[in-house]
C-alpha cells in the first residue's frame, strides 16, 4: 500500500470501495471501509470518498453501518448537498424491526448537525419518543435536546416539552434521566426544568434504580426545589440517608452538597451530615484515582473551614505517600496544617520535618511553608526545626527557611531573637531572587541586633553591578537606609557607594527614583528619615491565635462539589504590607467616640477604684504602641508574679508600690460572642495586642492583651484580661468562695457584663484610665455591631 499521508492513499481506497469483486464480498468491502476509517483517525483527508462512503451506508450488515456513520458525521458539514442523499437511508432505517438499527440511526441523523436537515429529522425524533424500544427513547430524547441547541433562537414546541415531562415517569431510568437534561438544554432561558413535589417525590423514590451518572444528575436537579414545610423537608432527608454514605465519591459529594442546600436554617443538621461523611471522605482519600483524591482533599478543606475538628482524630490518613504526585502532597500538608492541636503537634512536625528534602523542590518548599504556618501558634518547636534545615546548606531549602521565617517573625515579633541569631551566614547559600529578598527585609527591619548585618549589607551592595533582580536592588535600597538609621557609622560609606551607583548607573526607572527619593529625603535630616522609615515591624492582627473561628456552612455550601474548591489554591496568603503605623496617639480631652466611629461609651462599673485609691484628672494626649513586642512566656511570667505578689501584700501594700490593679465590669453581652478575628482586627486598630483567646460562644471566654502607653514623656506596660462568665458557672464561683446568694454582686446580671483586670508597671492613674476608655470604646463598638448583625439576620 502508498505511504499513508500521500494521495496515492485516497485513490487506492477509492478504487478499492468501488471495485465491483470487492463490493460483491462483504468481508473485504468491510475491511475496505475500514481502512478509511483507520486512515481518517490517522489524519488523513479523506473527504473525497464522500460519495463511496454514502452508497456504502445502504447495508444490513450493523458493523458496517456503525464504520459509515462515524465517516458521514465526520465530514457531513464539508459536504452539506451530498449528505442530502443518505437521508433517505437513514430514515428507512428508523423504521427497521431492530431496534439497535432505530436507535443507531436516528443517533447519526441527529449528529449530521446540519441545519438543512432539521425538517427531514423531527418526524423520527417524535415518533422515538413514543417508540417501544427504551433504547430509542433515550437517543430520541437527547436528540430533541441537540435540535435545540443546532438552533437555540427556534420557537420551543411546547406539545414536545410536555411529551419530555411525560417522559420523566418512563419505567426506564435512563430515558427519565436523559429528560432532565434535554429540558435543563430546551427551557435554559426559563430556568431549565420546573421541580415541584411530585416530581422531586417521584425522582427520590427511583434514586436506587439509577446508575451513578444519572443519581449525580438526580441530586443536582433537585437541589432547586425548597420543601413548604418542615415535615416534608425532613421526609426528603430521610430519603437521602442512605445516598449520604453511598461507596461512591460523587453520589456523596452531590448528597451531601443537596443536604447543605436544603438545611441554610438548620445548622444542627448540616453538622450531622458533615460528621457522616467524614468516613467516606477518608475512604476516597486512598482512592486509586489520582483525581479523586485531588477533588476529595480539595473538599475537606471546605469542610474543615467550618469543622476545624472533623478529621482530627484522622490525621494520620493524611500523611503523604512517597509515590504520590507532587500537587496531591502540597495539598495533604495544607490539610495536616488545619488539623495541628497541642496531641499530635511533635508527631506533625516530625512528619512534615521529613517532607523538607524531598527530592521535588516545590514540595519540601511547601513542608518548610507549612512548618511555618504552624510556628504561629507553636513558635518554639516550629523555630527549632527551622533552624536545623539552615545547617542543610541547601539552595532551595534556605530559601524557603528564610522567606519563612520573615513571614512568622511578621506575625510573632516574639520569635524574632531566634531569627536573628540564624540568619548568620546565610547570604552564602541563597541564590534565588525571593530568598535574598526575604534576608534583606530581616535584615533592615532587625538589623541593630544581627551583628554581622553590615558586612552582610555590603556583599549585596559590591553585587548590585551583576545584580538581575529588580526586587532584590529596590529592597537593598531600603535595608541600607534603614540599616543606616539605627547603624550609621557601618553603613554610611556603602550606602553612599549604593546611592551614587543607582542614581547615575542604573538604568531602571523604578530603581532610580526610590534612590532619589531616599536621597532627597536624608537631605531632609535624621529625624524625618527615621519617620518615615521606622515602620511597625510586624502585624498585630495576625498574633498568636488559639483555635481559628468557624466559617458558617453557608459561606461555602454552594460552591461543595463543584469546581471552585479546585480552583482554591488553600494557601493562606501573606499581608502584603509591612509598613504602618507603629503608634496610635488618641486626645482624650476629645470625645473618644468620635475617634472610634462614633461609638458611644455605656456605664462602666469599677470594684478597684477605692481599694487601689486611684485619682484620676483629666487626661491628654495618650499614645499607644506595641513595642517591645510582649512574648507570650513573658505575659504568662508578668501576669502570674503580679497576681501573687497582689494577694500577698493586699490593697493597702499596692498604695506605696510602683504597680497599680484595676478591675472594671463593662456591659457588652455580644462581644464573648464575636468572631475572634473581629475582634483582634478592631484591638489592633488601636495597638492593642491580644495574645489569646478563647473561641466565641464558649464560657469561660477569655481574652488576653497588652499595650505600651505613652503619656507626658512618661511610658507603662499594660498587661490585660477580659474575662466573661456565664451566670450558672459564676453562681458555682460564688459558692465555692463562700458567698450566698445575696453577697453575689450583679449590677446588670452577670450574663451582660465582661470583667476586666488590668494591671499597670509603672504606674500611671491617668494612662490607665484612658487606656480604659479606648478599651471600653472598642469593646462596645463591637457589641453593637454584633448586636446589628444579628438583628439583620433575623
Amino acid at each position: 500500500m502508498p505511504y499513508l499521508g500521500s494521495e496515492d492513499t485516497v485513490r487506492e481506497l477509492r478504487r478499492a470501495l468501488s471495485n465491483p469483486n470487492i463490493q460483491s464480498d462483504p468481508l473485504r468491502y468491510r475491511n475496505s471501509i475500514l481502512k478509511v476509517i483507520r486512515a481518517m483517525s490517522q489524519g488523513v483527508d479523506v473527504s473525497g470518498l464522500f460519495s463511496e462512503m454514502v452508497k456504502a451506508c445502504a447495508t444490513v450488515d450493523i458493523v458496517q453501518k456503525k464504520l459509515v456513520y462515524v465517516f458521514l458525521c465526520s465530514y457531513a458539514t464539508l459536504n452539506p448537498e451530498l449528505s442530502l442523499l443518505v437521508i433517505n437511508t437513514l430514515r428507512k432505517d428508523c423504521q427497521d424491526p431492530n431496534p439497535m438499527v432505530r436507535s443507531l440511526a436516528l443517533r447519526n441523523m441527529i449528529n449530521l448537525r446540519l441545519p438543512s436537515l432539521v425538517e427531514y429529522v423531527q418526524q423520527p425524533l417524535a415518533a422515538g419518543l413514543r417508540d417501544r424500544a427504551a433504547c430509542v427513547r433515550r437517543v430520541a430524547v437527547l436528540g430533541w435536546a441537540k435540535l435545540h441547541n443546532l438552533q437555540p433562537r427556534s420557537e420551543i414546541d411546547g406539545a414536545v416539552v410536555n411529551e419530555l415531562y411525560g417522559l420523566l415517569r418512563d419505567p426506564d431510568p435512563v430515558v427519565m434521566v436523559n429528560c432532565l437534561r434535554a429540558l435543563d438544554e430546551i427551557l435554559k432561558e426559563e430556568g431549565g426544568v420546573a421541580i415541584n413535589k411530585p416530581i422531586t417525590h417521584h425522582l427520590l423514590n427511583r434514586l436506587e434504580e439509577l446508575d451513578v451518572w444519572g443519581q449525580c444528575e438526580v441530586l443536582r436537579v433537585l437541589q432547586r426545589y425548597r420543601p413548604q414545610a418542615e415535615n416534608e423537608l425532613f421526609d426528603i432527608l430521610s430519603l437521602l440517608d442512605a445516598s449520604l454514605v453511598s461507596p461512591h465519591p460523587s453520589v456523596m459529594a452531590a448528597t451531601l452538597s443537596l443536604f447543605l442546600v436544603l438545611c441554610p436554617d438548620l445548622p444542627a443538621v448540616s453538622i450531622a451530615a458533615l460528621e457522616r461523611v467524614c468516613g467516606p471522605l477518608l475512604a476516597a482519600c486512598g482512592s486509586v484515582s489520582r483525581e479523586t483524591r485531588f477533588a476529595v482533599l480539595c473538599h475537606i478543606q471546605l469542610l474543615l473551614r467550618s469543622l476545624p475538628g472533623l478529621m482530627g482524630a484522622h490525621y494520620k490518613r493524611f500523611f503523604c505517600g512517597y509515590a504520590e504526585p507532587a500537587y496531591i502532597k502540597q495539598r495533604k500538608m495544607q490539610v495536616l496544617v488545619e488539623l495541628v492541636n497541642d496531641d499530635n503537634v511533635a508527631m506533625l512536625l516530625d512528619e512534615l520535618k521529613g517532607y523538607c528534602t524531598d527530592v521535588n523542590t516545590d514540595t519540601a518548599q511547601a513542608a518548610i511553608s507549612a512548618i511555618g504556618r504552624i510556628g504561629r501558634s507553636y513558635s518554639d518547636k516550629c523555630l527549632e526545626i527551622l533552624t536545623g534545615l539552615l545547617g542543610l546548606k541547601q539552595e532551595h531549602i534556605t530559601s524557603a527557611v528564610v522567606q519563612t521565617m520573615r513571614d512568622l517573625v511578621w506575625v510573632c515579633p516574639q520569635c524574632s531573637d531566634t531569627v536573628c541569631s540564624a540568619l548568620e551566614g546565610c547570604e552564602e547559600t541563597l541564590q534565588d531572587s525571593q530568598g535574598r529578598q526575604a534576608l534583606l527585609w530581616l535584615l533592615a527591619v532587625y538589623g541593630e541586633r544581627v551583628s554581622s548585618a553590615p558586612y552582610t549589607l555590603e556583599g549585596f551592595i559590591d553585587g548590585v553591578r551583576s545584580e538581575a533582580s529588580l526586587g532584590v536592588k529596590m529592597e537593598l535600597l531600603t535595608t541600607a537606609m534603614r540599616l543606616f538609621v539605627c547603624r550609621p557609622a557601618e553603613t554610611q560609606d556603602m550606602l553612599g557607594r549604593l546611592l551614587h551607583y543607582c542614581i547615575e548607573e542604573e538604568t531602571d526607572m523604578c530603581v532610580r527614583d526610590q534612590a532619589l527619593l531616599y536621597y532627597r529625603l536624608l537631605h531632609c535630616g535624621m529625624e524625618e528619615t527615621r519617620k518615615v522609615l521606622g515602620g511597625r515591624r510586624s502585624e498585630p492582627s495576625l498574633g498568636v491565635l488559639i483555635g481559628r473561628p468557624a466559617e458558617p456552612i453557608s459561606h461555602w455550601a454552594y460552591s461543595f462539589n463543584t469546581l471552585e474548591p479546585l480552583k482554591q489554591g488553600g494557601v493562606e496568603t501573606e499581608p502584603s504590607s509591612r509598613g504602618s503605623p507603629q503608634h496610635v496617639t488618641f486626645d482624650l480631652n476629645n470625645d473618644l467616640s468620635d475617634t472610634l466611629n462614633g461609638c458611644q461609651i455605656e456605664e462602666v462599673h469599677s470594684d478597684s477604684d477605692a481599694a487601689c485609691g486611684l485619682s484620676f484628672s483629666s487626661p491628654g494626649v495618650l499614645s499607644l504602641s506595641l513595642s517591645p513586642a510582649l512574648s507570650p512566656q513573658e505575659f504568662e511570667r508578668l501576669w502570674t508574679q503580679r497576681l501573687d505578689w497582689h494577694a500577698e501584700k493586699g490593697a493597702e501594700g499596692l498604695k506605696e508600690e510602683d504597680y497599680v490593679c484595676l478591675e472594671e465590669h463593662i456591659r457588652c453581652p455580644a462581644v464573648p460572642h464575636c468572631p475572634p478575628q473581629s475582634l483582634q482586627a478592631a484591638m489592633q486598630l488601636v495597638n492593642i495586642q491580644t495574645l489569646a483567646f478563647t473561641s466565641a460562644h464558649t464560657t469561660p471566654w477569655r481574652v488576653y492583651l497588652y499595650t505600651h502607653t505613652q503619656q507626658a514623656a512618661r511610658s507603662t506596660l499594660i498587661v490585660g484580661e477580659l474575662l466573661y462568665v456565664a451566670q450558672e458557672d459564676e453562681d458555682v464561683a460564688g459558692e465555692e468562695a463562700g458567698l450566698s446568694a445575696g453577697e453575689l454582686v450583679r449590677p446588670h446580671g452577670p450574663e451582660e457584663e465582661v470583667r476586666v483586670t488590668l494591671k499597670q508597671q509603672p504606674r500611671d492613674d491617668e494612662a490607665l484610665r484612658g487606656f480604659l476608655s479606648i478599651l471600653t470604646a472598642v469593646l462596645h463598638t463591637l457589641s453593637s455591631e454584633s448586636n446589628a448583625t444579628r438583628t439583620q439576620k433575623q
